[in-house]
Parts: C-alpha cells; sequence; structure tokens
C-alpha cells in the first residue's frame, strides 16, 4: 500500500487523478485496507458485520465498489480517445447529451446525479472525437468525489487540450443527495445547474444561446 500512496510525493486532492494510474494489484492491496478500516467504522458505529448475514461481506463490498467503480476516474487512466482531423465541411456547432452523471458529493459523500451536455464547435487544425467518448469522458471525471463546478472544469479543459475546437460549453443539470437525503431534506427536483464556457463561446452571445438552446431541447427529449 505505501508504494500506492506515499509515491505521489504531494497530497492528493480528492477529485484529481494519482500521479500515476494504479496497476490492479495495487488496486487489490487498497482494498483490503480500505475494507479493515470500513470494518473498524462499522465496530464504532455499533453495526455487526460478523453475525448480521446482511453484513458479512459488506466491508469487502463497499471497499471494492469505490475503488473499481464509484472512484475509479482517480485510479485509471483518462478515457483513450479516437480521434479525427476536423473536415472543412463541418463548420457548425455540435451537441450531445444528456450525457449520465454519476458522481459523489466530496462534502458528504453523497450520491450525484443528473445530466450533462457537451456543445462543440470544431476548430481550424482541431480534432472531432466520437460521440461515445464524450460519455466516456464524463464518467471518468465524475468517478471521484466531486464539486459540481470543478466537474465541468475537468471535463472542458481535457477536451480544449485534447480536440482544440474553436468554441466548448459543457453544462450539467444535477440532484445532489447532501440536499435531499439530510439536512433540509429537499424535494428530488431541486437541481444544481451550471455551465462552463470556452473559447468564442465566452464572447459569441449567439452561439452561447444556440448551445444553451439545444441543451433545453435535448432536456425535454425533442428533436
Amino acid at each position: 500500500m505505501s508504494t500506492s500512496i506515499h509515491r505521489l510525493g504531494r497530497p492528493c486532492r480528492c477529485n484529481e487523478s494519482l500521479a500515476t494510474p494504479l496497476s490492479a494489484a495495487e488496486r487489490a492491496v487498497m482494498i483490503d485496507a480500505a475494507a479493515g478500516k470500513l470494518e473498524e467504522l462499522f465496530t464504532i458505529l455499533q453495526i455487526s458485520h460478523r453475525t448480521d448475514q446482511h453484513m458479512r461481506e459488506t466491508p469487502r463490498r463497499v471497499a471494492k465498489m469505490y475503488v473499481e467503480e464509484v472512484f475509479a476516474g482517480r485510479y485509471t487512466q483518462p478515457p483513450r480517445l479516437t480521434d479525427f482531423d476536423a473536415a472543412p465541411t463541418v463548420g457548425g456547432l455540435i451537441v450531445t447529451g444528456p450525457i449520465q452523471v454519476r458522481s459523489t458529493c466530496a462534502h458528504h459523500m453523497m450520491p450525484i446525479y443528473g445530466e450533462a451536455y457537451i456543445g462543440v464547435l470544431p476548430g481550424p487544425g482541431g480534432k472531432i472525437i466520437g460521440l461515445s467518448k464524450y460519455d466516456r469522458i464524463v464518467d471518468h471525471f465524475a468517478s471521484r468525489p466531486q464539486v459540481q463546478e470543478e466537474l465541468i472544469g475537468q471535463i472542458g479543459q481535457y477536451l480544449m487540450e485534447n480536440t482544440a475546437p474553436a468554441a466548448l460549453g459543457v453544462r450539467i443539470s444535477a440532484v445532489h443527495m447532501c440536499k435531499t437525503h439530510r439536512g433540509v431534506r429537499a424535494s428530488h427536483k431541486s437541481r444544481m445547474v451550471s455551465t462552463a464556457f470556452y473559447g468564442d463561446m465566452l464572447t459569441d452571445k449567439a452561439l452561447k444561446a444556440e448551445f444553451l438552446g439545444e441543451c433545453q431541447s435535448l432536456e425535454r427529449g425533442g428533436l
């Protein structure tokens, strides 16, 4: 386990990738260690994880879930992009969504769920990627303890660096269960909406309005 943590050389923020992705063997060691700590937590909370038939394997199940699924975006490489040069005939805005967002609130470790929308205007010399890659990118950066306004920034920065679009918009509308299942216990209709713009979309009001209009259309299920 020491090689998985101390090799970083600095504290690693909750929504950052590790400096070096973990191998399968390192993730297995992490799961073992985390399962042991979860056993301690359940004991402190006076929940029997040894005699209760429903809880016997829960520490390991939860540890494996966090390492291999919920927080997998911290320990693995970003998705490999299959890209193509933007053809001269591709001159319009490309908008895709809704893309499912499944993340975890960094403040209370409660689920965040909702939809993302991405709008891209290919730039000269830029790249176009397959539509499914946008889903994989969103899933990768969402799979870690997150703050929604930082999540859209990570998605947007990754796309800007790897596809060099002329304009980019990223929008997320999501329910935060730290608000619906604790504290004020708000309705599940209560959402947080955040949007980030890059390139020409920062200054071109018409382009920005087109992206937001397409998001609304997709959100309603319209074509």
